[in-house]
């Protein structure tokens, strides 16, 4: 394959308090693609300091930002972050070096996710942040799913693989910053819940679906080996699909509420 240069795309929306980490652990990749999504702060003046390419829109369907965001990558190989995520001097070597060898396919990366300064490496997952994502792919080889509104599945094609470096997930501040998403996140699934027509489940069943989240998260996931922090995690992936299901049902019938 004749083109191995590395494309990284960063999808943000007013995220300039954590943008300028996030190009320094970039600076030097053979391309910067930064999608702004209804962005209305500084992030636009932070990216030109580092030569990015600069798409501006709104998009409110996740999978629809990304998909186009992979579009205007023109390198094969494409590295897919967040604003809030950090790499490593080694992860952007091992990428490059497998990149030169490696079959049309995927990447999984392994994550280090942080509440505040506390690395939180167990307990993630049920919809509730993630351990690890195919986040490196060869053009083509990602498709984002662009009807869900929340936690968009993808299509992965190719040959699937592991790197070993991680990134570096800076998820919320502090647990304030922990309830404000589930807000946001149980708001967007209730709304995917009510387009999508989808039967409202006995509430005793959702709650037996809360409390298999968080058996998931704090005993299969090993949650319980970070303390408290592994127990909110696992609280929080309950909450989540509880909280959802009750919000589909109770306010439609309050006139279907928008999350400010």
């Amino acid at each position: 394959m004749a083109n191995k240069k590395l494309s990284v795309l960063i999808i943000a929306r007013n995220e300039e308090k954590n943008l300028t980490n996030c190009l320094k652990s970039i600076k030097g990749v053979d391309e910067i693609v930064l999608l702004l999504d209804r962005t209305t702060d500084k992030s636009e003046q932070i990216a030109k300091n580092y030569n990015a390419k600069i798409i501006k829109g709104e998009w409110e369907i996740e999978g629809i930002r990304r998909n186009i965001g992979i579009t205007y990558c023109k390198n094969n190989w494409i590295l897919e972050l967040d604003a809030d995520e950090i790499v490593s001097a080694g992860l952007i070597k091992e990428i490059k070096n497998k990149i030169t060898t490696a079959k049309k396919g995927y990447f999984l990366i392994p994550f280090d996710n942080f509440i505040g300064n506390k690395k939180v490496r167990y307990g993630w997952g049920a919809s509730w942040g993630v351990g690890a994502a195919p986040r490196l792919s060869f053009k083509g080889c990602k498709i984002w799913n662009e009807k869900q509104l929340i936690h968009p599945s993808v299509k992965l094609i190719g040959e699937k693989l592991w790197l070993n470096n991680r990134i570096e997930h800076y998820v919320d501040d502090n647990i304030s910053d922990m309830i404000k998403r589930l807000d946001r996140y149980t708001f967007l699934k209730a709304q995917e819940i009510r387009d999508n027509n989808k039967k409202i489940p006995p509430i005793w069943i959702t709650i037996r679906r809360g409390i298999t989240r968080f058996y998931k998260c704090y005993i299969s996931r090993k949650g319980y080996k970070e303390g408290k922090w592994g127990f909110i995690l696992a609280l929080m992936a309950s909450l989540y699909i509880i909280l959802s299901y009750l919000r589909a049902e109770l306010e439609d019938k309050l006139g279907n509420p928008k999350l400010k």
